[in-house]
């Protein structure tokens, strides 16, 4: 029986190591010498000091910096382990919120976002990637159009020209990969930083 079985344990265990082990291992390292920065998590500095990943959103409420897309991600109520709490851009719990078509909490939301972003820029229309989250919740980008609905509150808590903005925001804007894969996107993370460059000079 010993003989019979032998065979299948040999074999489970070479392929554990090499599947489990060494391939592993081995495309990481490969990848952490072809792509160093996006193998450490595509980290942004400013100063030598690390703000941000360009792969994960942050929340940015003031006036003077650009918004990106909502995020529905939570995390433990810190009175009550039992309930959770809204956590924007938490990466540790990735996720959508759920909420249907049919959800009223949803609806309200959506409505109250919507109200606040025409109140915001009037002669405009509201993006819809400015007041729907993404299925991660952690969506680092946003369109060109989401960017450019927000140049007159910028501008105005910048007390800059909004043509001035308007290039930056061009500049910032990422297109297509290869120039077919995915929609032109600007991540905000950069546009906000280029926006600070910009504010010194």
């Amino acid at each position: 029986m010993l003989r019979e079985i032998r065979p299948a344990i040999v074999l489970l265990l070479v392929l554990t190591a090499i599947t489990g082990l060494a391939y592993p291992l081995a495309m990481t390292g490969i990848a952490g010498a072809i792509f160093p920065a996006q193998a450490q998590g595509s980290l942004i500095e400013k100063d030598g000091k690390v703000v941000g990943s360009a792969l994960i959103g942050q929340e940015f409420k003031d006036d003077k910096y650009f918004h990106g897309r909502p995020s529905a991600t939570l995390a433990p109520d810190p009175n009550d382990s039992t309930k959770t709490v809204s956590a924007p851009y938490n990466a540790a719990n990735s996720g959508g919120s759920n909420l249907g078509p049919t959800s009223k909490a949803l609806a309200d939301r959506l409505k109250e976002d919507v109200d606040r972003l025409k109140a915001e820029n009037p002669n405009a229309a509201v993006p819809v990637d400015l007041v729907t989250a993404s299925a991660s919740g952690l969506d680092p980008d946003i369109s060109p159009e989401a960017a450019q609905f927000q140049v007159p509150r910028v501008a105005k808590a910048r007390r800059i020209s909004e043509d001035q903005l308007r290039q930056i925001v061009a500049s910032s804007t990422q297109g297509r990969l290869l120039g077919l894969l995915g929609e032109p996107r600007v991540n905000v993370l950069a546009l906000n930083l280029a926006l600070d460059r910009a504010s010194t000079k």
